[in-house]
């Protein structure tokens, strides 16, 4: 099974793409098909010789935009392809191989995620219509939370409606949780220790790893709960929703568009959701961007100290996202906000730490502290490729 396996992460109006190489030693050609459905519609990559590419895709829809893709792959066929699939809800507790009966569970867990799950099948399907005699594999952002316990992932909320309808915290981003806690297993000298993860970007996470399994998270039903994100507020007052219908006289559906699209970094800032506009914005004393990386960090502070009540021991801290691995003021803000952690930043390797690195930035006293970039499709290839391993041993 040396044959590279597709990876694809679908959204309502994009794609993104990686053909994932068994030996991380091989080039991987990978891209991203953006603003689908749009005449502005357009594909841009990396082929296997390292070079950039862009092409238009006028009108494309997910169908055309997965033909353009197969046109990038080279000639390669793949081993597989595995799909990130945000939600699983409990049934899906692993990379699970997809036939009918799969796929139609997908489509009943969209009402968990109406802004993901439908955009995932869209992907799914495109790719079927493409690539219908490989293996299809859904690896799941909630998989890797569904070791918590239920003091962790059960709201104060009437039975019926866990029971019923499935309300519970799952938690996401957990691909790039699993790969994180993964590389900190093989890099630190605390093995199968107890980790807290800062997955920082426009979405964001926090977790608590102990021996490389998931105790809590910070995300809860849908991925709106936590922390502040770009345009997502995280957590709110739940009685602002009818404190705004009565007040404002706002129907659910615009307050569902407030607090994920209007909000979080942007909202506080009134300027941006990226942070390094931000950051550029507050060296000029721009008040609101000022204000929104400060309530940030403190956020992802406190989630961190909260988390930390999950594990027997703190090992250390790991970072990784966009913010997680570019941002070193960010990173030592909120390490600044954990005194009583007995954290030691160095702030010669976190300052040095800004283009993605791989790397321990702590004065090698106390919990460690690491940027860890992540690679969310090299863990889903993996996945995919493990079960297609058990599925072959078992079939011998």
């Amino acid at each position: 099974m040396h044959d590279p396996v597709l990876v694809i992460n679908c959204g309502s109006s994009s794609i993104k793409y990686a053909l994932v190489p068994a030996s991380p030693d091989q080039p991987r050609l990978a891209g991203k098909a953006e603003r689908l459905g749009s005449q502005e519609a357009r594909l841009a990559g990396v082929d296997s010789a390292g070079r950039d590419f862009s092409c238009p895709l006028h009108g494309a829809d997910h169908a055309a935009a997965m033909a353009a893709i197969l046109e990038r792959l080279e000639g390669v066929r793949p081993l597989a392809v595995g799909h990130r699939i945000v939600h699983g809800g409990e049934r899906f507790t692993r990379a699970t191989r997809i036939d009918a009966e799969v796929h139609k569970a997908i489509e009943a867990t969209s009402e968990l995620a109406p802004l993901h799950n439908p955009a995932n099948l869209a992907g799914l399907n495109a790719t079927l219509a493409l690539f219908h005699d490989l293996p299809q594999v859904a690896v799941f952002d909630t998989a890797f939370h569904q070791t918590l316990a239920p003091r962790a992932y059960r709201y104060a909320l009437p039975e019926k409606l866990y029971r019923q309808h499935g309300i519970r915290r799952y938690g996401f981003h957990g691909s790039s949780h699993a790969y994180v806690s993964a590389r900190l297993d093989a890099l630190s000298k605390h093995h199968s220790g107890g980790w807290l993860i800062a997955h920082l970007g426009n979405g964001c996470s926090t977790c608590a790893v102990w021996q490389g399994e998931s105790v809590d998270t910070s995300m809860g039903l849908t991925p709106l709960e936590g922390l502040v994100m770009g345009t997502r507020s995280g957590d709110v007052d739940p009685g602002l929703h009818a404190h705004l219908g009565r007040q404002l006289g706002w129907s659910l559906k615009r307050i569902d568009t407030l607090l994920n699209k209007e909000s979080g970094l942007l909202g506080l800032s009134g300027l941006s959701n990226d942070m390094r506009r931000l950051e550029q914005a507050a060296a000029e004393h721009h008040a609101g961007a000022e204000l929104a990386i400060e309530v940030f960090c403190y956020r992802v502070a406190k989630s961190l100290a909260a988390l930390s009540c999950a594990l027997p021991r703190l090992d250390g801290i790991a970072f990784t996202g966009g913010i997680g691995e570019h941002a070193s003021a960010v990173r030592a803000r909120i390490v600044e906000h954990l005194p009583h952690f007995g954290l030691r930043l160095s702030a010669k390797a976190n300052g040095a730490t800004s283009n993605g690195d791989e790397r321990r930035i702590d004065q090698d006293v106390g919990p460690e502290l690491w940027v860890i970039p992540t690679d969310e499709e090299q863990r889903i290839a993996e996945e995919t490729r493990q079960l297609l391993q058990e599925s072959h041993h078992d079939a011998r």
